[in-house]
């Protein structure tokens, strides 16, 4: 239950149960279902953490992780048969509402029916990650349904969707590069995946012009973390950094 502090205690801005909708003022069954669930599985000091920890660009509900899951396993027990456009729509309800748990909630539902998903659907993505601006959402948009996504295409739509994350390496935005550094490492992680391509990504970010030190340090980040994997379960592939 999502109860405030004794008064007199600061805590953080928790939100009073309102049905978020979506823009033309209707709310979904499974989207009303998922809100309620998360708010009452809330807790203040749960969401004091993570407004401490991502800051206060976005709105708590102090759930936890296994809750947000638990909430999707039950809505989809609830709601059996969603269809593509149930599942897309459903996601952009949930992320629409500025709260942190449910944007996460709507990755976990994309990446519970990540078979579902199209290739057409990255433009969708590519605006989740655009506003999601943290680690704790773009790593598991970008690991958990991205890269899955690309896994499940033909070759003609996975080479369509290579070309959008070609396009996200020289984008501006650091979080998009970041994401399309991120999204093959659970391919490359069991022995697929397009090796030479995220060198060849990756060579791109590091030789960039300079940049700020906390952007410089996400994409560097990013980089790191598909190394460290790669020399953990596939220690045969060779890095090679791109002389100038």
């Amino acid at each position: 239950m999502n109860e405030r502090p004794d008064e007199g205690t600061a805590g953080p801005e928790i939100m009073v149960r309102t049905p978020p909708g979506r823009k033309n003022g209707r709310v979904s069954d499974p989207g009303d279902f998922i809100d309620s669930t998360l708010q009452r599985e809330g807790a203040w000091y749960r969401a004091e953490e993570a407004r401490s920890r991502l800051g206060s660009g976005l709105r708590y509900y102090g759930s936890s992780v296994g809750a947000v899951r638990g909430t999707i396993r039950d809505v989809s027990r609830r709601h059996p048969g969603m269809t593509h456009d149930d599942i897309t729509a459903l996601s952009s309800e949930l992320w629409a509402v500025p709260v942190f748990e449910r944007r996460l909630a709507a990755i976990v539902l994309l990446q519970s029916h990540v078979r579902l998903l199209v290739n057409s659907d990255l433009t969708r993505l590519e605006g989740f990650v655009r506003e999601a601006r943290s680690r704790d959402l773009v790593d598991p948009l970008a690991m958990d349904v991205i890269g899955p996504m690309l896994t499940g295409l033909d070759v003609r739509s996975r080479a369509r969707a290579e070309s959008v994350l070609d396009r996200w390496v020289r984008e501006p935005e650091v979080w998009l590069r970041r994401a399309a550094l991120l999204s093959p490492l659970r391919e490359l992680r069991v022995g697929a995946g397009d090796w030479d391509a995220f060198v060849r990504r990756a060579n791109s970010v590091l030789a960039g012009p300079p940049a700020p030190e906390d952007v410089d340090q996400v994409v560097r980040e990013a980089v790191s973390l598909v190394l460290q994997d790669v020399a953990k379960h596939r220690p045969e592939l060779e890095f090679s950094t791109r002389e100038s």
